[in-house]
């Protein structure tokens, strides 16, 4: 009776795997599901940036709008650019990818499933670390994805960033310590040399913001889990106890 109960209890125990933070990425971040807000303007960056070669194809445009209370008219308006797409459609690109395997050397993925594929910090570190590089193709490089295919489709946001040679808090790679001011000299800090149309902390907030939405995509239905997780514990520990009690009034006559 005892290991049934310890049974029934580690059961009803609800555990989170909480992913821990890549080793080595420089940022951070913690996915708000139920900032409205902050999906909503995340999906608009990513209509009006990345759409153009990124699509998602897992999700529609329609089940956005109903998690997030965005009318349809509003939607089809400001976030749905191509003829081709209606509001209930899935969020594709018209793009071919044969066309886009002869133009970029390999068709641009669908984005989907990036956030659980590599994590949000990796998605919010990789927006936030690109810099100015002449010696590629597209004059940009990233410090979490080297020699990247893709150019830095954000940097009217951000403005132009580089490496530049300055103190830092954060130990990084070649860099050394001052024991006098006890920050570390390096030159690959990076830093916005020409700024863009947001400054940095908006910029930072406005990756957040997209990073969360591709969170989101990720797993769709995580929102109604959530809301129908504490309803179904409370039944299960409800119908354990009545089922233990008409157990042992069962067997009463037995023992």
């Amino acid at each position: 009776m005892k290991k049934q109960l310890f049974a029934l209890l580690f059961a009803l125990v609800p555990f989170s795997v909480l992913a821990a933070p890549g080793a080595g990425l420089p940022y951070s971040m913690t996915p708000d599901l139920e900032d409205e807000a902050s999906i909503q303007r995340g999906m608009r960056l990513f209509t009006n940036y990345c759409m153009g070669c990124h699509s998602l194809e897992f999700q529609r445009f329609a089940r956005v709008a109903e998690d997030f209370g965005m009318p349809k008219d509003l939607v089809e308006e400001n976030l749905i650019f191509s003829p081709e797409l209606a509001f209930n459609d899935q969020m594709q690109i018209a793009m071919n990818s044969g066309d886009a395997e002869n133009w970029f050397g390999a068709p641009p993925p669908d984005l989907s499933l990036e956030a659980r594929l590599r994590g949000p910090d990796w998605i919010y570190s990789y927006l936030l670390t690109f810099y100015k590089d002449p010696s590629t193709t597209t004059g940009v490089n990233n410090e979490v994805f080297p020699l990247v295919a893709m150019p830095n489709v954000l940097e009217p946001l951000q403005g132009v960033q580089e490496k530049v040679c300055a103190e830092t808090d954060r130990p990084m790679e070649g860099a050394e310590l001052d024991p006098l001011t006890g920050k570390y000299q390096s030159c690959d800090v990076l830093k916005v040399t020409s700024p863009g149309s947001m400054e940095p902390d908006e910029f930072q907030e406005a990756v957040y913001d997209l990073t969360n939405f591709l969170a989101y995509v990720g797993e769709p239905s995580k929102l109604q889990a959530q809301a129908i997780g504490p309803r179904v514990l409370i039944f299960i520990v409800i119908f354990g106890v009545i089922a233990y009690l008409l157990k042992r009034e069962y067997w009463r006559d037995i023992h």
